[in-house]
């Protein structure tokens, strides 16, 4: 189990600057942006046990980072 933050700039650094962009010209974009964010806390607090909750719970987290994730990816090839 890993408690590094998958902090998007740190998954995708050449992007940076079209992520910044995009987030403030498309609001898509930025609620897929802000809901990685919210997911990617919540796991981190998971795995550092600031708010422990069940293994399942924490998986069905990471399974849905990993999806926006995805989506993410996806929009940044465009």
């Amino acid at each position: 189990m890993s408690n590094t933050p998958h902090e998007l700039a740190e998954e995708f650094p050449e992007f940076i600057e079209k992520m910044s962009a995009l987030k403030q010209e498309d609001a898509h974009f930025a609620k897929l942006f802000d809901s990685y964010h919210d997911i990617n806390r919540e796991v981190h607090r998971a795995e550092t046990n600031v708010e422990p909750m069940s293994p399942v719970a924490e998986t069905d987290l990471r399974k849905q980072r990993g999806a926006l994730k995805d989506e993410i990816w996806a929009y940044l090839q465009k």
